[in-house]
């Protein structure tokens, strides 16, 4: 490919700034660098017609982690750290609300609930058992009880007594979202180029040379914030995780609202439109969900169907209306890797799954490596 004078100039020219992604991490990195920096040029780079990962993909859940999950947390990790994830998940919505407006997003704070089948009632009893406890860790941040025992009055099937209820979680428009902060990035004079996949890079003392299909171009500094594909080209600990979805047909005189999750957070759903939105099963096959591969699986496919007829809404006919997946950025940690590769370069990866509540929060941190 030949760039021609008019497109070297204005696109590829004298470039400070190169974050890759477009995502919810790549346009807050870029709006903090803009906020920081007002007169460098900064350029983002997106290797498809839309952000690939999860960021257009996700099912809008503005929550932070149910009560099984939380205590799944403290297995692998402190006390201070399972705060600290609850604090950053938290603190990166209030910055994502403050910076789009609740309008702009659909923010509808519904709550949040989490469900246990009947096969669960282990888990179950334990949570019951130890959410006093995750409670009184949690009250001093959020000045009230984090989850509390609830009734369920949807008309789900099979499951235990109560629901746990989360009174500070709620849903988005994911993507009303994302189309606000696409037009915000683009108002503060920052370029972005679409299916310009970035093959490699080169940096010298001065500046990085990136590689794209035919040509290349330098940039003096280059972030990624590509997440469940950091790996392809950067040395970091971050796994692909797919996620599959599906949404059904409207449904008429829809009484569900909130956000909803089952086994530690590895099902999910939520109203938007009158349909139902349902997703997960990784567990399922951890072994072939962890791909970059976007696409759908019977085995997991029949197992969120089977999970909306049979628990979500039953004896009732509904229809799926789409089906698709999304990849995160999974690892042993849930701590996010924001991290100064070397002089010129930069990541922000690694959001587990939580890409809406802590990714506006990620690209600003991004953007201070600098």
């Amino acid at each position: 490919m030949h760039l021609s004078y008019w497109e070297h100039k204005t696109w590829f020219s004298q470039v400070d700034y190169t974050v890759v992604g477009s995502g919810i991490v790549g346009l807050h990195a870029a709006l903090r660098l803009r906020e920081r920096f007002p007169q460098a040029k900064i350029l983002v780079l997106e290797k498809s017609v839309l952000p690939e990962g999860a960021s257009t993909k996700n099912a809008g859940f503005a929550c932070f982690g149910s009560l099984s999950e939380l205590l799944d947390d403290l297995c692998s990790h402190s006390e201070d750290e399972v705060i600290n994830l609850v604090q950053k998940r938290w603190n990166g919505l209030q910055l994502l609300r403050k910076n789009l407006g609740d309008a702009a997003i659909d923010f509808t704070p519904h709550g949040g609930y989490e469900l246990f089948l009947q096969s669960d009632e282990n888990s179950y009893n334990n949570c019951l058992a130890r959410m006093p406890f995750i409670n009184a860790l949690f009250r001093p941040f959020f000045k009230a009880d984090l989850f509390i025992k609830d009734h369920n009055r949807f008309g789900f099937n099979g499951l235990c007594e109560h629901l746990i209820f989360n009174p500070f979680e709620a849903q988005i428009d994911t993507g009303k979202m994302m189309q606000a902060l696409l037009k915000k990035t683009i108002s503060q004079d920052i370029l972005i180029l679409n299916q310009q996949e970035v093959l490699g890079y080169t940096e010298t003392e001065s500046q990085v040379e990136v590689q794209l299909p035919g040509f290349s171009f330098v940039t003096q500094n280059l972030f990624f914030a590509t997440n469940g594909f950091a790996n392809q080209l950067l040395d970091v600990a971050v796994k692909p995780g797919r996620a599959q979805v599906l949404v059904t047909e409207p449904i008429p005189n829809l009484a569900i609202k909130g956000t909803f999750h089952l086994d530690q957070g590895y099902y999910y759903f939520r109203n938007i439109d009158n349909r139902i939105l349902l997703g997960g099963g990784r567990n399922l096959d951890f072994e072939g969900e962890t791909t970059t591969h976007l696409g759908q699986t019977d085995l997991i496919q029949n197992r969120l169907e089977e999970l909306l007829k049979e628990v979500i809404l039953p004896q009732q006919s509904v229809q799926v209306a789409r089906r698709w997946s999304g990849i995160m950025g999974l690892g042993t940690h849930k701590k996010p890797i924001v991290q100064q590769l070397s002089n010129r370069v930069f990541c922000g990866v690694r959001l587990g799954g939580m890409g809406v509540a802590i990714g506006s929060l990620i690209g600003a941190e991004l953007a201070d490596l600098v």
